[in-house]
């Protein structure tokens, strides 16, 4: 069995975020409207992968609040979390699906967003200290509030019986 020595950990560690530097940091690829809707679906497949335990509780919470909020059916509802899955792997950071919704939504629909974002990171009944970091972090790049966001956090955990 080959042992990996630290400085080949390292070179491994470089090349792959080298790989993920040169594939470029974009916002969602699709235009309008579904370009919005994938960015708001990958901030939600963020949150909810914060914790490394991206399980069916929390994919089923998201299709749920993103075919309520974006009135889909099942179909687009899978095809869109599938193209918000698909754009978190090729992600490096969520400066991009920050600036779609930032642009596009109107703060109370950006406060409405944090709390959706709220009822995924819940989903699976508990917080990682990972999941927390994300949400403040998200939050500030919404300018959303820190009342806001946590007046967000209590009606989604009210919502989920927390």
């Amino acid at each position: 069995m080959y042992a990996l020595h630290a400085r080949d950990t390292q070179t491994i560690v470089i090349n792959r975020i080298k790989a993920l530097l040169q594939r470029g940091e974009q916002a969602p690829a699709a235009s309008g409207e579904d370009r919005l809707r994938v960015a708001a679906a990958a901030l939600m497949v963020e949150a909810a992968r914060m914790d490394d335990d991206f399980g069916a509780a929390e994919r089923a919470k998201i299709a749920e609040l993103v075919s309520v909020r974006f009135d889909l059916n099942a179909e687009e509802t899978e095809s869109l979390l599938q193209a918000a899955e698909g754009e978190v792997d090729r992600s490096v950071q969520v400066f991009g699906f920050t600036r779609v919704v930032k642009d596009a939504f109107s703060h109370e629909d950006r406060v409405e967003l944090m709390e959706m974002l709220w009822e995924v990171v819940y989903a699976d009944g508990m917080l990682h200290d990972l999941e927390a970091s994300l949400m403040r972090r998200v939050a500030g790049l919404l300018f959303v509030s820190d009342r806001e966001n946590g007046d967000a956090r209590k009606r989604a955990m009210a919502r989920l019986g927390i």
